[in-house]
């Protein structure tokens, strides 16, 4: 599953302007020049798409909507991520630790993370 992931992230990653990319020639290179808004409101138009087909998949009985939309977030995930330069294996590491403990532990341990750094700065 992982090699999958990271060959797209090397080909976002090629797309990138610093790296040679041509807004002119690739959809990646063209949002990665729009910048952040761009990336961020197009993975919003994303998961909006995939909420609605997976609403009309439970209403229809289809699901394959539900995975070209899906596709498609993870698709302009990964941009964000390589906007950001992280790569999928750091998410995939984020997962891989928070295995086997409880979502309410999990956020609960994130909640105190946050409140730390927020004492530390005010001091």
């Amino acid at each position: 599953m992982s090699e999958t992931l990271n060959r797209l992230a090397a080909v976002i990653e090629s797309r990138k302007l610093a790296n040679g990319g041509n807004p002119e020639q690739s959809y990646v290179a063209r949002l990665f020049a729009k910048g952040d808004d761009a990336i961020l409101k197009k993975i919003g138009e994303e998961a909006t798409e995939t909420v609605m087909a997976a609403k009309d998949a439970r209403r229809d009985g289809d699901a394959s909507k539900v995975l070209y939309e899906c596709a498609d977030l993870w698709f302009h995930s990964l941009i964000m991520l390589a906007q950001f330069d992280l790569t999928p294996q750091q998410v995939l590491n984020e997962l891989a630790r928070r295995e086997g403990l409880s979502g309410i532990e999990e956020k609960a341990a994130r909640k105190d993370v946050l409140r730390d750094a927020d004492e530390s700065h005010k001091n």
